[in-house]
């Protein structure tokens, strides 16, 4: 799981460095594989034992800048001039960057575009070279025109591997600003143990490292959509609880499909995930920024499938020799173990794992029905494994995510998708919840702590550090009690949830 760090302190106040962040996460089970720095100073040498990489920018050399007006080239029809403004002077800069030629010769633009500007001396990588090789940036004359200073892209910045365009910054970016006060990032690649649902996520690192470090932790996203009311735009059956505890389905009407805010679009890319449209990225923000995998289906093909009947969505097993055309169009066969997310007129996705083609949103896309739902983890990653198959979705599924998460996932989705595209949400979500798991309660004392793990600690101390982890937890005489939150699935009961909390207490 890769996570930048901007979007994990937008749930933890924590000071800790680069180094210290990834050193608490190690030892609390998330093994931090790789440290990718966007910009930020480089961890100092010894001070962290994972791969480091990546890129720091010289905030004097490496600055934001707003172009005012975009000139053809005299002597290259390929190359554009940009009239640049670095909070310090105006400068002619050569670029042949594809996305600014729409402003080429329109004279004097009414809103100048903000940009990632390097002055002669800046420290790149090669936006051309197939490698990841660094240069410094030099004069030279380019079809007869000077040249000493560059607008950027994300690839000679080493954000991404994009190369074709320049980086269009929010339009309240200050020229002269240091580019890594508006950029700068580092990305940790955190391997999970495959208990670690809760952890698969922004809010649930923060958790974490609030957790471990005593830090303040802010409140999880709490959306106010859908308002009450009785769902009348699609009915759910479940054949087989054991394998689909819940299934949760919200509906947003009228949407504009389009692309992302840009904050949005950036995050998606800093975890590994391409960004589609303002739909579509709601499912997968989510996903990264709570736990919880969606999916978005085009509500008017289903309803084009439902041949004027009500729409039905039924969770089954593949029947002998169904198949499927998944999103990335590959026809599929199914095993009959496979769990599908159906409709009356057949299978619509692989549960757990991949959408279908049929009923994908698309830049035609209005309505959407959104899916959130809880899984059986084995029967996820056997069906992964089948299909070869793995996808973000199935990564957290098969580590078992708690089923409570299933509405807040599509209220939240929903939220994101009204917020970005507009629409209005139906009232009321759709949810079948047959079978709530369990959640234990168990009873350990500082006496259990000391002869398991041979250190002492008070009782209220480890009832402190229960609660840090989001136990409710009640303290009676030497006794602690502490109720597992609805967020995680792996804490057992009787004498194994005493060694699991006792696991709890020696990790943070």
């Amino acid at each position: 799981m890769r996570a930048p760090l901007s979007w994990i302190k937008e749930f933890v106040d924590t000071d800790l460095s680069i180094a210290e962040i990834a050193h608490q996460l190690t030892m609390a089970g998330m093994e931090v594989e790789e440290i990718k720095i966007i910009g930020l100073p480089m961890p100092a040498a010894g001070s962290v034992d994972t791969k480091v990489t990546g890129l720091s920018w010289d905030p004097e050399k490496i600055v934001v800048a707003s172009i005012s007006e975009v000139m053809p080239h005299p002597n290259a029809d390929r190359l554009t001039l940009c009239k640049l403004f670095d909070g310090k002077e105006e400068v002619i800069v050569l670029t042949g960057a594809p996305n600014v030629y729409e402003y080429k010769g329109k004279g004097p633009l009414a809103k100048p575009l903000k940009v990632a500007y390097a002055k002669e001396g800046a420290v790149l990588y090669d936006g051309h070279a197939d490698e990841l090789v660094l240069t410094t940036l030099k004069r030279a004359k380019i079809r007869g025109v000077d040249s000493f200073s560059m607008v950027c892209s994300e690839k000679e910045l080493g954000i991404s591997e994009e190369h074709e365009g320049i980086i269009f910054l929010d339009d309240d970016a200050v020229p002269g600003t240091p580019l890594v006060d508006v950029l700068g990032d580092a990305i940790f690649d955190v391997k999970m143990l495959p208990s670690y649902a809760r952890c698969l996520s922004m809010f649930g690192l923060a958790r974490e490292i609030a957790a471990m470090t005593g830090s303040p932790l802010k409140p999880a996203p709490a959306p106010t959509v859908p308002t009450a009311g009785k769902p009348d735009f699609a009915s759910i059956e479940i054949t087989n609880p054991e394998l689909n505890p819940r299934f949760t389905l919200g509906l947003i009407r009228d949407v504009k499909i389009g692309p992302s805010p840009e904050i949005v679009r950036r995050r998606l890319k800093m975890a590994g995930v391409r960004a589609i449209n303002n739909i579509v990225d709601a499912t997968n923000y989510v996903m990264l920024e709570i736990g919880q995998p969606l999916h978005a289906f085009d509500y008017d093909a289903l309803l084009q499938r439902a041949k004027g009947q009500p729409v039905k969505i039924i969770t089954r097993t593949a029947r002998k020799g169904e198949s499927i055309t998944t999103l990335d169009d590959v026809e599929r066969k199914l095993d009959e173990s496979t769990m599908l997310v159906c409709d009356t007129a057949g299978a619509l996705s692989i549960a757990g794992v991949m959408g279908g083609a049929e009923t994908e949103v698309s830049e035609h896309t209005r309505n959407v029905l959104v899916e959130g739902a809880s899984w059986n983890m084995i029967n996820i990653r056997k069906t992964a494994h089948a299909q070869n198959l793995p996808s973000e979705a199935s990564y957290r599924y098969s580590r078992g995510v708690h089923p409570a998460m299933a509405e807040r996932g599509t209220r939240r989705c929903l939220e994101l998708m009204q917020k970005w595209g507009n629409g209005s949400v139906a009232a009321g979500l759709v949810d079948n919840y047959p079978l709530p798991p369990k959640q234990p309660v168990v009873e350990i004392t500082a006496h259990d702590v000391t002869r398991w793990l041979g250190i002492t600690l008070a009782t209220g101390q480890i009832a402190d550090l229960l609660r840090r982890l989001d136990f409710s937890v009640e303290v009676k005489g030497e006794i602690i009690r502490a109720a597992c939150p609805d967020t995680r699935l792996d804490i057992g009961e009787g004498i194994t949830g005493k060694a699991d909390l006792i696991e709890e207490v020696a990790r943070v």
